[in-house]
């Protein structure tokens, strides 16, 4: 049970009790990483992002004006921290033309990216993931794991609605055809 509100913790922290961060760090702490170690397939990386988040976040929390959920303004900023930090290891990521991805059927790909189906079928669909780019797999995982709205995620990404349902309608069909590919 939860026992006091983000906003509880945030007016304690202004008026100088900054104990109070702790509670903000422990109930976020988890997600975040989890977010972040996604991100950048790298745990080392993401324990030390995270603990960069937490400190942009409490140096930044004047700047919080409670337009959106604290939960949001803190997932922009861990989803901006990581995706930062991919870019300066310029990696490179699998890419797929869109007249391939044109010639998946909408239905096909609903069908074949069944999440609760056999446990083979989830280890690849995992690998899939990690094929993805950083930005794409975020995308996904805001939507699918951390269950977060369209609207929220707009938020985050500052993207605006659209271009999060577009983007999350082709990442599907890219992680689809990764799907078949791998099944073949």
């Amino acid at each position: 049970m939860e026992l006091y509100t983000d906003t509880y913790y945030i007016q304690r922290i202004r008026a100088g009790h900054i104990e109070s961060f702790a509670c903000l760090a422990d109930r976020y702490s988890q997600t975040v990483f989890a977010l972040i170690v996604r991100v950048v397939q790298n745990r080392e990386d993401a324990e030390e992002l995270t603990q960069d988040v937490f400190l942009k976040v409490f140096r930044k929390l004047d700047s919080f004006k409670g337009d959106c959920a604290f939960s949001t303004w803190l997932y922009r900023i861990a989803y901006n921290t990581a995706l930062s930090a991919v870019r300066k290891k310029k990696l490179e990521w699998l890419t797929i033309d869109d007249s391939t991805l044109n010639n998946f059927a909408d239905t096909a790909v609903d069908n074949g990216l069944d999440f609760e189906t056999t446990e083979a079928r989830i280890v690849l669909l995992e690998k899939a993931l990690d094929q993805l780019s950083p930005g794409e797999r975020a995308l996904i995982l805001l939507f699918y794991k951390e269950e977060k709205s369209i609207e929220e995620i707009a938020l985050i990404s500052s993207l605006t609605q659209t271009n999060v349902k577009t983007k999350l309608f082709r990442i599907r069909k890219k992680l689809y055809g990764l799907f078949k590919q791998m099944e073949d």
